[in-house]
């Protein structure tokens, strides 16, 4: 999908679809007023560093925070999107998901015992009951979401 134009070493979108590379549900950027604009560049942005932070810290996920970032790019700024899907550590990361919108085999497990590992440590380690009764529900919430989503065979 990506394009490239004589002289050119980074993608481009399609001068023929622009839209083909969108997210499902994605407007184009020219159509988002300014300031919703600046929020979902600055919400994109935060997304694209703690997924890039989450490649090497294994508590922290990648792709959420990626799947985030681009469809806040891709609201707010076809050129930010564009640099973001044509990233080679990033951009396939994306481009599976659409794709196939399903995890890998054995990405499912390995999630929920992160979840576990890491809501349950937190769960020990916080005093506080509030924070506890939050961490519990987000726990909940995030295995709901991940055993919602299929698997590749």
């Amino acid at each position: 999908m990506r394009m490239q134009r004589p002289g050119d070493s980074g993608p481009h979108l399609p001068q023929d679809d622009e839209t083909a590379i969108l997210p499902v549900g994605a407007s184009r950027a020219g159509t988002t007023g300014l300031p919703l604009r600046i929020v979902l560049v600055s919400v994109g942005s935060t997304a694209l560093a703690l997924g890039v932070v989450g490649i090497v810290v294994p508590v922290l996920p990648t792709t959420p925070f990626l799947l985030l970032a681009a469809a806040c790019y891709a609201r707010a700024s076809d050129r930010l999107y564009a640099w973001l899907i044509g990233q080679p550590a990033l951009g396939p990361i994306i481009e599976e998901w659409r794709r196939s919108r399903s995890l890998p085999p054995g990405v499912r497990t390995r999630a929920m015992v992160v979840v576990a590992v890491s809501f349950g440590a937190s769960l020990v380690l916080v005093d506080s009951v509030p924070i506890r009764v939050g961490l519990a529900i987000a726990a909940v919430i995030l295995v709901v979401f991940l055993s919602r989503i299929p698997t590749r065979r």
